[in-house]
């Protein structure tokens, strides 16, 4: 069971899946005739080198190269969609790419941060004094250290307001529902396959939405996991504190992966459970239930890349 914890895993695509093996991926995808088209590949051998074994650094290694292989799959799956006429390739795509990843630091790290800063900033100047009059060293502390805590604070709950907030708002649009069916869809197969059962619509249908190993669950890990690290690093100027924010989140990425892992790995504790609820219960935002036509492009995915796997 752990090496399949460690080996598979997937995404959603535009209308399709994309399934992760240790060798290979496979991206099946409902073509607009309504016929499902496969793509193979096999994937870099950074997944099978020793660094892939090297706790903290192949977790940053890795979802770099995840995050490429995700993007290819999304762009696989969105020329599938609009034919040859339309494809996207070459300088738009990655301005494109490049614009998504920019907005998304801005949005969910940076922005936080600014606003955390000047909540900081409003306390740390007041221990100064004012009107001539400085005050006893004490009650300097005590300021400088509320401030550092409610800025911390403030910076942390905007962060997850804005990503459920981002997430629940969008899942309201009809092309982002499906995608979240097509999520499901790839966490039903994948909890299907590790329970051992027949990968067919109807058995795979029974099976839950939810997914320990959740890109989900990695997001709000990474979240939470920068509230106490940010917290840690003191009260810093506001340029060193936005630059922080951005060089550290690879660090971030590394230990929060190792986190999913050791909770995958551990699920039969009880403590690992109750740790785990809250990514759980995040994931009702990410999925739906998928149709029998959306866990048929799943199962096909699975298993062409389980056949990729073997050559």
């Amino acid at each position: 069971m752990e090496d399949r914890i460690i080996t598979y895993g997937g995404q959603a695509v535009i209308e399709g899946v994309l399934m992760r093996g240790q060798k290979a991926f496979a991206v099946a995808m409902r073509a607009p005739d309504g016929n499902v088209v496969v793509h193979t590949e096999q994937l870099a051998k950074v997944y099978r080198s020793g660094i892939a074994k090297i706790p903290f650094l192949r977790g940053v290694i890795l979802l770099w190269d995840a995050l490429g292989l995700g993007m290819r799959a999304l762009t696989l799956s969105a020329n599938t969609q609009t034919g040859e006429d339309e494809k996207l390739e070459g300088v738009p795509l990655y301005l494109t790419l490049g614009l998504s990843l920019a907005f998304s630091i801005g949005l969910f790290f940076l922005l936080p941060a600014a606003i955390g800063g000047w909540v900081e900033g409003l306390f740390v100047p007041s221990a100064a004094g004012g009107g001539g009059v400085l005050p006893a060293p004490a009650l300097n502390v005590a300021a400088s250290t509320s401030g550092l805590w409610l800025g911390n604070l403030i910076e942390g709950v905007l962060k997850l307001a804005l990503l459920i907030g981002y997430i629940w708002a969008i899942g309201f649009m009809p092309d982002i529902k499906r995608l979240f069916g097509y999520h499901g869809a790839e966490h039903k197969t994948i909890n299907a396959y590790e329970a051992g059962a027949e990968l067919t619509p109807e058995s795979v249908a029974k099976f839950p939405l939810e997914h320990t190993r959740c890109g989900t669950a990695f997001l709000l890990t990474l979240v939470l996991l920068s509230i106490l690290v940010f917290t840690a690093l003191g009260p810093i100027p506001m340029l060193w504190r936005l630059v922080s924010r951005v060089l550290l989140i690879p660090v971030l990425a590394g230990i929060a992966v190792e986190y999913i892992r050791w909770t995958a790995n551990h699920l039969n504790s009880r403590f690992v459970q109750w740790m785990i609820k809250p990514n759980l219960a995040l994931q009702k935002l990410t999925t739906r239930e998928p149709d029998a036509k959306m866990l048929e492009v799943a199962i096909a995915s699975f298993k062409a890349m389980r056949e990729a796997e073997t050559q």
